[in-house]
C-alpha cells in the first residue's frame, strides 16, 4: 500500500534553512504530482508547494523565491528545500501525493523556527 514518510525538520532561528524530505513507497512517484502542505495551530492547512510528474513546480507566493522543490524519481523521493525561514514558517509539514486518484499523506514533519 501507498506510505509516505516525511524528514528533515527541526528547530532554528530566523534566517536558517532546511530540508524536507519525503519518499514514498507503494507506487511509482515519477507518474505523480506531488505537494507539500503545512498547518501551523489555530491556522487552516495550506498549500507550500507541488511538484508534477513533469516537474513543474508551483509556489505558494508567500513562498516563491525561498522554498524549493524538487524530485529524485528513482530514489521516489520528493525535497523541499527552505531558505530565509521565518518564525511564520513554525509548523507541521507534510508531503501528499492524489496518485491514482487516491488521498495519501505523510505524518509529518515539524519546523519550529525562533
Amino acid at each position: 500500500h501507498v506510505q509516505l514518510v516525511e524528514s528533515g525538520g527541526g528547530s532554528v532561528q530566523a534566517g536558517g534553512s532546511l530540508r524536507l524530505s519525503c519518499t514514498g513507497t507503494g507506487f511509482t512517484m515519477s507518474d505523480s504530482d506531488m505537494a507539500w502542505y503545512r498547518q501551523a495551530p489555530g491556522k487552516q492547512c495550506e498549500l507550500v508547494s507541488s511538484i508534477n510528474s513533469a516537474s513543474t513546480p508551483y509556489y505558494s507566493p508567500s513562498m516563491k523565491g525561498r522554498f524549493t522543490i524538487s524530485r529524485v524519481n528513482h530514489k521516489n523521493t520528493v525535497y523541499l528545500q527552505m531558505n530565509s525561514l521565518k518564525p511564520e514558517d513554525t509548523a507541521l509539514y507534510s508531503c501528499h501525493t492524489n496518485w491514482f486518484c487516491g488521498n495519501y499523506w505523510g505524518q509529518g514533519t515539524q519546523v519550529t523556527v525562533s
